[in-house]
């Protein structure tokens, strides 16, 4: 899981939750917003294990959301091993950094976004 960053035409930023998963290479949820505290990481992950079933590891960068109290006790509470990655070396979260830069490359970059609605719009179309 990964977190992305984008302007709006405004000037404000979104900011994208992506989950992949590592055996298959499945997007298993795109979250956006202009705000993402860790409480919102955690409804969308208890989402996916309602939806697929609690993995045995999640593996993250060393983001705040990532080192936050609440989500190394949720990922306790859960039975889950939280696998962070080494500090600058993104390649050990290849899989999420790739679909990052498809995300960027094929269509963030392609419009000019005018508000979040339009992004969600967008995403789920």
């Amino acid at each position: 899981m990964d977190f992305m960053y984008d302007p709006l035409t405004d000037g404000r930023s979104i900011r994208l939750f992506n989950v992949i998963d590592d055996f298959n290479r499945e997007a298993l949820a795109i979250e956006i917003d202009c705000s993402l505290p860790s409480e919102h990481v955690i409804r969308a992950l208890r989402q996916i294990i309602g939806w697929r079933g609690r993995p045995k590891a999640i593996r993250c960068d060393n983001g705040p959301e990532y080192l936050s109290a609440a989500i190394i006790e949720w990922a306790r509470q859960y039975g889950i091993r939280l696998d962070h990655v080494q500090p600058g070396k993104p390649q050990q979260n290849a899989y999420v950094e790739r679909f990052n830069r498809t995300v960027r490359h094929e269509w963030l970059s392609q419009y000019p976004w005018e508000d979040l609605d339009h992004v969600q719009r967008f995403v789920t179309d």
